[in-house]
């Protein structure tokens, strides 16, 4: 399995709007917030076409960026969800193909990993979003930051295990497979791996506080568990790579 980033942009767009109609089915929040969501995932995933279609070409995969772009931005102007979960599971299946293309040995981790990890980047990203949406729409209730942040805890743990899982992440701490820094990155991915549950778990904590300065604090945390997410992620995936 490879990496290359017309996958990981794939995955981001894909997991991102799962989540946005995650938070949009109890029609909460302003139409402007999917607006938002459904433009940046749109250009995600068309930009996950275009370095696809330059770089690294894989038909299925490339088909379905294209065809979640579309779905983003057909709906762009709606309020409510429509195409998201079609988009996603259209996602799932360019996922598939380009670890089948890759012809790896291990093709059944490599799609958990590709689906667990498009999930996880979709539930961090959406924390951090929806929390600065509270600055345009501060009446929504708190319990939409809460029930993203949830999923993200429940979701953390299984995206450490699909990259623990041999060939995983413990023979890169152990020295099996040497990530060329002398152990480095395998340290740094395991200090990634555990402060984003440790920042998911702050975010949820700062939540508890009534005044609504504790909800820009909980979005200052989600930024930093984006940044952490993305590395135990994208890191594992290069280190594994074969």
């Amino acid at each position: 399995m490879h990496l290359d980033a017309a996958t990981v942009m794939l995955q981001w767009a894909a997991g991102g709007l799962l989540f946005l109609w995650f938070t949009l089915r109890d029609g909460e929040i302003s139409v402007g917030y999917a607006k938002l969501l459904r433009a940046t995932y749109g250009v995600i995933a068309a930009g996950s076409l275009a370095l696809g279609v330059a770089f690294s070409p894989v038909l299925v995969r490339d088909a379905s960026a294209a065809i979640v772009a579309v779905c983003a931005f057909a709906t762009w102007s709606g309020a409510r969800s429509r195409l998201e979960v079609p988009a996603f599971a259209v996602a799932v299946v360019g996922l598939v193909a380009d670890v089948l293309v890759d012809d790896t040995t291990q093709p059944a981790l490599w799609i958990a990993r590709l689906v667990v990890g498009a999930v996880f980047l979709g539930a961090v990203s959406d924390a951090m979003l929806l929390g600065h949406w509270y600055l345009v729409q501060p009446g929504m209730p708190r319990r939409l930051l809460n029930r993203l942040t949830n999923v993200l805890l429940v979701v953390w743990p299984i995206e450490i295990l699909v990259m623990l899982l041999p060939t995983g992440m413990i023979d890169v701490l152990t020295g099996r497979i040497d990530d060329g820094w002398n152990g480095v990155l395998g340290w740094f991915w395991l200090a990634s791996a555990s402060l984003t549950g440790v920042l998911a778990w702050l975010t949820r904590a700062a939540l508890k506080e009534r005044r609504y300065s504790a909800v820009m604090a909980a979005t200052g945390l989600s930024y930093l568990a984006i940044l952490m997410g993305f590395g135990t992620d994208v890191i594992a995936r290069a280190l594994l790579m074969t």
